[in-house]
């Protein structure tokens, strides 16, 4: 059965920002990287910050944070492209432990839902605007981008902002990188992009991860993205994700859980010297 094509497509009133710098895009090449458990950390941990956070559910064949987050979402992201409901709306807070610490404001997707994946390019482009208009309302929206490069993958990432690409150091993780940033280049040079190595066996893994890739990147794209964390393996994550609970909440001390707050630290410095500078 085909999904109906989008008739109305209520979100925030107003005009999307000029700039996005609150819009924060985590893509991956490939599958299995934990982008969607990054994706899930580094909202807590914002959120822990005293942020209002936004998680947006945009892999849209392979929805599954609100699963790794124990949720039962009421909407989802289906039903805002069908029109059923408002954007802002289909959100839910969710993720924080009893005292509310570490909430994020989660729109779903729908898992093994893959017609969301045949968007054609105008559905896309409204989703994209209402994505922007529901972030002025947000500290930091968190985009969690499906893996590979398709057209939504592409379209996702060219939104202002950062993008994150995650990676292992496997070769399959990096040659598969690779081909995403080479893609993200060819349609705009002056893309922000930032590397963040994954399940590191230790800090010399991820920085020879990190320079593998930097090293094609330099060679052959003429860009040079730094690197954003290296995020150790922990075998807690798994613990956490068996338990649908974030990390943060569940096991905050924990290595991982520690270099996914060193990230979101330099986030947030970033984001307070760019607003210092437009004030200025």
């Amino acid at each position: 059965m085909m999904m109906k094509k989008i008739h109305r497509f209520p979100v925030f009133p107003g005009s999307p920002p000029a700039e996005g710098p609150n819009l924060i895009k985590i893509a991956s090449g490939k599958g299995g990287v934990g982008k969607t458990w990054f994706s899930i950390t580094l909202a807590q941990c914002l959120s822990l910050t005293g942020r209002k956070i936004l998680l947006f559910d945009a892999d849209l064949g392979l929805a599954n944070a609100d699963v790794q987050l124990g949720a039962s979402a009421r909407h989802s992201l289906a039903d805002v492209i069908a029109g059923k409901v408002a954007l802002h709306t289909a959100t839910q807070v969710t993720g924080g432990n009893a005292r509310g610490h570490g909430d994020i404001h989660l729109l779903a997707g729908r898992s093994g839902t893959g017609s969301l994946s045949e968007l054609n390019h105008s559905e896309i482009n409204r989703l994209r605007r209402g994505l922007l208009l529901a972030s002025a309302h947000f500290d930091h929206s968190i985009v969690d981008i499906g893996a590979g490069l398709d057209r939504t993958v592409t379209s996702f990432c060219a939104l202002p902002g950062s993008v994150l690409v995650v990676i292992t150091n496997e070769p399959t993780s990096l040659t598969d990188a690779y081909a995403l940033i080479k893609l993200l280049v060819m349609r705009d040079p002056g893309t922000d992009i930032r590397i963040v190595v994954n399940m590191a066996k230790n800090e010399r893994d991820g920085q020879h991860a990190y320079a593998s890739l930097h090293r094609a990147c330099e060679a052959f794209l003429h860009v040079s993205p730094p690197l954003a964390g290296i995020i150790p393996r922990d075998d807690w994550v798994g613990e956490a994700i068996r338990r649908q609970t974030g990390l943060l909440i569940r096991h905050p001390s924990s290595p991982a859980a520690h270099a996914v707050a060193l990230i979101a630290r330099d986030i947030v410095k970033a984001s307070k010297a760019r607003a210092a500078g437009r004030a200025g």
